[in-house]
């Protein structure tokens, strides 16, 4: 519904319907709310194709009545006279024949929008279309080597056979990057790293598992919700790091974790540009050069605040990668805790990293950054 009322607005800014004091508090919006700026950016997606369309239909309805009524005329001379009439060789009678007929043009240029209109009724599907389609961006989730799979679990069939030796847990198909959001043990991490699951657990620095369930997938910002459901797991304690709500500037210097192998990685670099893949207003693109493993991790910026969650990079550009802003994952959060969460999701908003060098950054950073291991059939 929220979707449907933002297109609402954004068609009465574009048809001048809105009061001075809508109109004022409607481009406030725009500046200062990501998500009514992704819409309003969709809309002008939308809206120039439909009126490319248009144009095309309305453009060949003109030539086909051109064409009929060289016929007609041809049709209505006598055999004598009748001559090749060509439709640019008069340009008064163009000039008459489109005053003629332009309003029945402007109408089935308008009937056009509409079908396509129709024919794209959700804007999700339109959507989709979009970047995970493109073969110039790719998502970060890696996928487990067939050969160490095989390898593992023949070390766990051997480990097995000994009774005083614990089997150790089967190989992943998937894994990418998760971290704690909250104290009480929910995290965050990529949607398509978990969207095949039928089981996920994280893992830690130390090698310490918890399973974890799904609370809610955004496939439309690639983020996944996820919470601890695991008996001997009791808090995360206070977590480091605060969640920013502001733009990051251009420039910023910028660094993430995460597992693109069996180790946690660091990677730094800085905020290229406000705007992801292809103009996409809800992720920043940075220069940090990232891997699959990656999808899920943290973006912070150089005080330690939370400013995105990694998610891909563009194949066709050396360096060129991407993170879902901090400011849709609050709004998710805070959506979750309105709508179907008997307890709501508190996020940090303490930073005890500012001011710090990054090392001491890193040391309190990493016990709340995981593997994500996703199992499926």
């Amino acid at each position: 519904m929220k979707e449907l009322e933002a297109f609402k607005q954004i068609e009465k800014y574009f048809n001048d319907q809105l009061s001075p004091e809508a109109l004022t508090y409607f481009e406030q919006q725009l500046q200062t709310d990501p998500e009514m700026a992704e819409y309003y950016r969709q809309y002008l997606q939308l809206d120039s194709t439909l009126r490319f369309y248009g144009k095309r239909k309305g453009l060949k309805a003109q030539l086909n009545a051109i064409h009929n009524e060289m016929e007609a005329t041809a049709e209505n001379q006598p055999t004598a006279e009748r001559k090749v009439i060509t439709p640019f060789g008069d340009k008064q009678k163009r000039k008459i024949f489109w005053h003629q007929h332009y309003a029945t043009i402007a109408v089935a240029a308008s009937v056009a929008i509409l079908t396509v209109f129709g024919t794209l009724m959700s804007i999700d599907v339109w959507r989709s279309m979009g970047k995970q389609q493109n073969a110039r961006y790719t998502a970060l989730r890696r996928e487990v080597e067939k050969i160490k799979n095989s390898q593992r679990a023949l070390v766990q069939g051997y480990n097995g056979a000994d009774a005083r030796v614990a089997p150790k847990p089967l190989p992943a198909n998937f894994s990418g990057t998760g971290f704690a959001i909250s104290s009480d043990g929910y995290l965050v991490t990529s949607y398509h790293v978990v969207k095949d699951a039928d089981s996920v657990f994280i893992e830690n620095r130390a090698g310490q598992r918890f399973r974890v369930k799904n609370i809610y997938r955004d496939q439309t910002h690639d983020l996944a919700i996820l919470k601890i459901d695991d008996a001997d797991f009791t808090s995360f304690g206070s977590l480091p790091y605060a969640f920013k709500s502001d733009l990051s500037e251009l420039g910023e210097r910028v660094y993430t974790l995460g597992f693109p192998r069996e180790d946690m990685v660091f990677g730094e670099g800085s905020l290229s540009s406000k705007t992801g893949f292809e103009g996409d207003t809800t992720s920043y693109q940075i220069s940090i050069p990232l891997n699959p493993g990656n999808s899920g991790g943290p973006l912070l910026d150089s005080q330690g605040n939370l400013i995105g969650i990694i998610s891909g990079q563009q194949l066709d550009q050396q360096g060129a990668s991407f993170a879902v802003k901090s400011a849709y994952l609050k709004q998710l959060v805070e959506q979750l805790s309105q709508d179907s969460l008997n307890v709501p999701i508190k996020l940090s908003t303490k930073n005890s990293l500012s001011w710090t060098s990054r090392p001491e950054q890193l040391k309190k950073i990493k016990d709340y950054v995981f593997m994500v291991k996703v199992y499926n059939n």
